[in-house]
Formats: structure tokens, sequence, C-alpha cells
């Protein structure tokens, strides 16, 4: 059973109704042994007054005491007086006490006393049936209520123990709410004493798991840092080289690209490790999208000239350029747009066609980035974004990556609340990368960080 009310609310009701069952067994049997002795006390009585009759009188010898009692009175082995309804043989042995006897149908309990004042013996006998009856109608009229009580109980224990896991409710909607990047402790107020320690442990493994995260991108940022200084001192040895001996062989072509895929690596890690949360938070402010594709574009344009590649940008200003501001981190956009433009460069041959479009739609921004390149098969659109993932005809097609890039610009979109999607683009051929980003919440987070 997953649902711990579903739990708790069935083990209740099933434990009160066990409950009520063993009082009504306890009460049947209570009720039998109480309407046993009042029976015979009954019976004790009766025997008394018979015992006192004037058995010779005609009138008594066949009295009718209904149909739930019977009588004889005996003396010396001679049946003096009985009921209608009593056999003509002795109801119960000639010996003081009570006993049970069947006949006419019926089980009787039977009473034989001896009245030493008229020395003679008198039966009294009383259909059992009767005394179950009795119970049961004493049973039925005290359990009775509890039993039809019990799905207003259920209905009553469901609701506390609904409040009763109403903090429990409350935590996960804390946690729900929570975005993914932040690790900050949580403040669960007024907590039950039996959550506190689950919200110490999870700020525990919050903690953890921030320190794990920061030694990453420290570990990152500092290795990045330091590399670039060798890099850049082979790059200058590199170019120094290329006077002494054929730059144009390819060994020296190799180890070229060799180095500038590690200088874009390094620029992928410092870019993952400035677009954090932390940083977000830190300079996030409004920006207009359609000024950071034109800087884009415009930083990248020689790429896109040195493979005769067409570059358009598009967006509807007539109603003016601010209607494409939304709320966010200024590097983080940029990088987002250099990876989405690098990318789309690198896979469209010579010739080909970029196309960088906005569009306002209602309360969203919507990005898109397309080309006339090969495209990227349906299977693989679910994975390019995870990190260091590469496309098998990438790998194998001459073209130099390191598997960052997308999986920067899905962690600037995550950031920034937006939405990224990969879709055919407009041409025969090719992929769009369409980023949607939602004004209001970009705005709102904005103001919460303030």
């Amino acid at each position: 059973m997953r649902s711990i009310r579903v739990f708790l609310a069935t083990s209740i009701v099933s434990l009160l109704t066990l409950f009520n069952f063993v009082a009504a067994v306890q009460g049947y049997q209570s009720s039998m042994r109480e309407a046993d002795a009042l029976f015979d006390n009954q019976m004790l009585d009766l025997a008394l007054l018979v015992s006192n009759l004037d058995v010779s009188d005609e009138r008594l010898r066949s009295l009718q005491l209904g149909d739930d009692l019977a009588f004889q009175v005996w003396q010396n082995d001679k049946l003096l007086a009985a009921s209608a309804n009593a056999p003509s043989v002795a109801l119960h042995e000639f010996a003081d006490g009570y006993d049970y006897a069947n006949f006419n149908s019926y089980r009787w309990r039977t009473l034989a006393r001896f009245d030493q004042v008229h020395e003679k013996w008198v039966f009294i006998a009383e259909r059992m049936d009767l005394r179950f009856v009795l119970a049961e109608n004493v049973v039925l009229q005290s359990v009775g209520p509890l039993l039809l009580g019990i799905p207003l109980v259920g209905l009553l224990v469901w609701a506390f123990v609904s409040r009763g896991l109403a903090p429990l409710r409350k935590l996960s909607s804390v946690l729900k709410a929570k975005p993914a990047n932040d690790l900050t402790p949580i403040d669960f107020g007024d907590s039950r004493l039996e959550l506190d320690q689950v919200v110490a442990s999870i700020n525990g493994f919050v903690a953890r798991l921030g320190s794990a995260m920061d030694r990453e991108k420290s570990f990152s940022a500092d290795a990045a840092h330091e590399l670039r200084t060798p890099i850049s001192a082979l790059k200058i040895q590199l170019h120094n080289l290329a006077s002494t001996v054929d730059a144009e062989t390819d060994a020296y072509r190799e180890l070229q690209q060799g180095i500038d895929r590690m200088q874009h690596l390094i620029e992928q890690l410092l870019a993952l490790y400035r677009s954090s949360a932390e940083q977000f938070n830190a300079k996030a402010r409004p920006v207009n999208l359609l000024d950071i594709a034109q800087d884009a574009v415009a930083r990248l344009y020689p790429e896109f000239e040195r493979k005769n590649q067409q570059i358009a940008i598009e967006g509807d200003e007539q109603l003016g350029r601010e209607i494409f501001t939304i709320y966010g981190e200024p590097f983080a956009l940029e990088t987002l747009l250099t990876n989405l433009l690098t990318n789309a460069s690198r896979y469209t041959p010579l010739n080909g066609q970029i196309v960088v479009s906005l569009l306002r739609h209602s309360d969203k921004v919507i990005l898109s980035v397309e080309d006339d390149g090969e495209g990227i098969a349906l299977d693989d659109r679910a994975r390019i974004f995870d990190r260091f993932t590469r496309l098998s005809g990438a790998q194998t097609g001459g073209v130099s990556g390191c598997g960052l890039g997308l999986a920067i610009v899905r962690h600037v979109a995550d950031l920034h609340g937006a939405l990224v999607k990969v879709t055919s683009s407009r041409f025969d051929t090719g992929t769009a990368f369409i980023v949607e980003f939602t004004i209001e919440g970009a705005v709102n987070n904005g103001k919460k960080d303030e």
C-alpha cells in the first residue's frame, strides 16, 4: 500500500472494527450468563410457588402456563399435577439442581426441587431459545449502533489522519517548489517533532551535495584558469614553429586542431562555471535578446564568412525592441546564443544558411536558431543535451567539439526557466533549436532574488 494516509486510516478502522467484534462476543457471552442467572432465579421462584399450590384441585392438575414454561409435581414416584405441555415422564432426575431436557421439539432448562414440608418433588422447565433471543436482543441493541457508526468513524479517522499528515504534505510542497539549483537549507518553520529529524537529514544531504558541487565547480574553474596559460604558450610556440616548418603538413594541422580543441574545451568549462545559479542571482537584470543576438552574430561573423554561410536575424521590431526584453544574466544568454550559432555553423556546409529569429507570443519570447545542415535524427534529439555527448555522425564527419556546448545551452535555459526544443528547420534539411523564455516567470524570479 503506497499511501500512508490510506494505510493509517484502514489500519485504525480495522482495529476499531475488530475491537467492536470482540466486544460484541464478550457482550453476548456476558448477556447469556446474566440471562441464565435471571431465568434460573425465576424458575426457582416458580418452583416455590408451585410447591405451595393445592394439587388436589382438579383444575390445577392440567394448568397451562404458556408454551415457554412447564411444570410437574411428583410424590412417591407418582405424578400429582403437571402443565398441559409437560410430558408424562419426569422432566428431571429426582435430585435437587438444574439440568437440561428435550421434549416437544425444544431444548429446555429444567429445575428439580424437593419440598420437605409437603414431601413432594417440583419440576420446572423453561425453553432455552427464549434465553438466546433475549441475549441477542441485548447484544444487538448495544453493539448495533457501534457497527452502524463505523462509516462515520472511518470518515473521522480519515479527517484526523489527513490533518496529522498535513505537515508532511507541506514539506513535500516546499521541496517541490524548491528550484533544482537552490541548495540552501530548508526553513520549514513550525514543524512537528517527528519531521525535525527528516528536515535535518534533508538539510544535511543538501549541504553535502552543495559542497560536492562547489568542489566540482571550483576544480573545473581552477583547472580551466590554470590551463589557459600553457594553452596560450602552446599557441605562441606553434605560431613561431610555422616559420621554420611546413605549416601545410598533416602533422602541423592536427597539432593546431588539437590545441584549438583544448582551448575550446577550457572556454566551455569556464562558461559552464560562470553560468551558475549564484552568478545568475548576482548579475541578473533586464536584457534585450535582440541586442544579444546581434552582438553574437557580429562577433562570430568571420566564422560564417569563412564558410561563405548566409546568416540572418529576423525579429518583428515594429512593436518596439523592448518586446524582446526578458530578465536574465547577460553573459549566460550570450553564451547560450554563441553555442547555438557555433553549433549551427559547424554542422552547416559551405554556402549554407542560418537564421536567427525572435518572436513575441503572449507572455513568451521565442528564440530560434535554424540551419540547413544534415539535421539530427529523432532518436538522437533526446540525448544531445547530455554532457560530453557527441553524435556518431559528428564524430566521424571531421567536426571538432567537446560535447559541452548544448549541455551549457540547456543549463542556461534552466536557469532562466526557459524551455528548449529541437525540431526540423524551415529548410528542406537541417535543425531548429527553439528556446521559449517566459517573461512573467523570469521577471518574478528576478524580483524574488532582489
